[in-house]
């Protein structure tokens, strides 16, 4: 049995550095089990505490390719040719190794769960669900891993590729994902894509209305069959810049609808504020998905990373306080409270989108935190703080010694 103390920990905005938690077992207990008679002590000298952070949709198989590729416009259909042609060399154990960077990264950053989206089609076949998988277990110490298999060269038009995704669900996929703008019948592939998710009984996550015409949303379709399958908290819809481009108050008709039946929304700011807009050199378009407005209205939304190091997004450390700090910035969130709803959409608001019950600092949460040198979690995110350490399951699994200036 191992068992950790914490003391003189700091929770929460406004408290005292005299909170003591308590582990057992790789979850958070209200108190040691009178059999415990021995523990480790864990002194936070009153640094912060937070849950570790969750990363809710990120491309582990085609990071850190950019010198393999040859960048020119940055537009989504150069992202989208460049990337196929750099994945026709793509192995296994390049994937592995590409992936294991990014994971390096990010657990450093404080990232405790991660949900992976992996490209299946006849091309790539299952060599880089392969790797992925490796890369679950191989990083469990740390990490957990969910992985979101998807067409990203088509579905209905791209045969053999449902067929594959089939295999990975049954072979450790966990969720289903779509990218119905690349298929010929774009709402042809979510109603597929559905009947598949009920088949398998797994949470779908889709790649959305991700230009900034406001005509053609697919939006409502998914919602139409959020609700006919009654799927409703299980579906997730990434980028959908296009809501960027509609007026407040069609947004809100269209954010309570999505809250009624159930859509959860995830920004990537970093991706979408490079490659939208680039036909616009005066009065440049942000392109991000209101996500305070559609928090509003209720809607589940989440700020994740997307890519590191394609053509997609060139670059990326794999923070997820960076990317809370980047769409707070460009969303023009200041406040405390704002700030403290850019933490959450990285954090406790992303862990209700992948449907975690045992996330938290609570008792019968798994103990999954980050430790800050930071005044208070607003300042973590206004701040970009880095975590000063981090434990998976009540483990260390790494620290970071603050700077120290050398004066003379």
């Amino acid at each position: 049995m191992s068992a950790l103390k914490i003391i003189n920990a700091r929770i929460g905005e406004k408290t005292s550095a005299s909170a003591v938690l308590y582990i057992e077992n790789g979850y958070f207990v209200p108190a040691f089990n009178p059999a415990t008679t021995a523990w480790e002590t864990l002194d936070l000298q009153g640094h912060l505490i937070l849950p570790g952070l969750i990363e809710t949709h990120i491309h582990l198989d085609k990071a850190c390719i950019m010198q393999r590729c040859h960048l020119q416009q940055g537009t989504l259909a150069e992202a989208i040719v460049q990337t196929r042609a750099a994945k026709a060399e793509f192995t296994e154990q390049d994937i592995y190794l590409r992936g294991a960077q990014v994971l390096d990264k990010a657990i450093l950053q404080g990232t405790t769960f991660m949900r992976t989206h992996v490209e299946l089609d006849p091309q790539i076949g299952l060599i880089g669900f392969n790797a992925i998988r490796r890369l679950q277990t191989d990083y469990a110490w740390a990490i957990t891993l969910q992985i979101c298999v998807f067409p990203q060269e088509g579905l209905l038009n791209n045969p053999g590729t449902e067929a594959l995704l089939c295999q990975a669900l049954e072979s450790g996929a966990t969720v289903l994902g779509g990218c119905p703008y690349m298929d010929t019948d774009p709402l042809g592939q979510i109603q597929r894509l559905f009947e598949l998710a009920v088949a398998y009984d797994c949470d779908l996550d889709l790649h959305l209305d991700f230009d900034l015409n406001p005509e053609g949303m697919t939006v409502m379709e998914v919602a139409r069959c959020t609700q006919l399958h009654d799927w409703g908290g299980r579906v997730t819809i990434g980028h959908v810049t296009k809501l960027s481009t509609l007026p407040r108050e069609q947004l809100m008709e269209l954010g309570r609808q999505l809250a009624d039946v159930g859509v959860q929304v995830t920004c990537l700011p970093s991706t979408d504020l490079f490659l939208m807009g680039r036909d616009a050199f005066h009065n440049k378009p942000r392109g991000l998905a209101p996500l305070a407005q559609l928090h509003a209205c209720g809607v589940t939304c989440s700020v994740s990373t997307n890519n590191i190091g394609n053509p997609f997004t060139p670059y990326g450390d794999a923070s997820l306080i960076r990317q809370a700090n980047l769409f707070a910035n460009v969303s023009q969130m200041g406040t405390v409270p704002e700030l403290l709803q850019c933490l959450g959409w990285v954090s406790s608001e992303s862990a209700r989108l992948l449907r975690l019950t045992d996330y938290g600092l609570l008792p019968g949460c798994r103990a999954d935190f980050i430790v800050f040198d930071a005044p208070s979690p607003s300042a973590v995110i206004a701040e970009i703080s880095a975590p000063l350490m981090g434990y998976k399951a009540g483990r260390q699994t790494f620290s970071r010694p603050a700077g120290v200036l050398l004066k003379p």
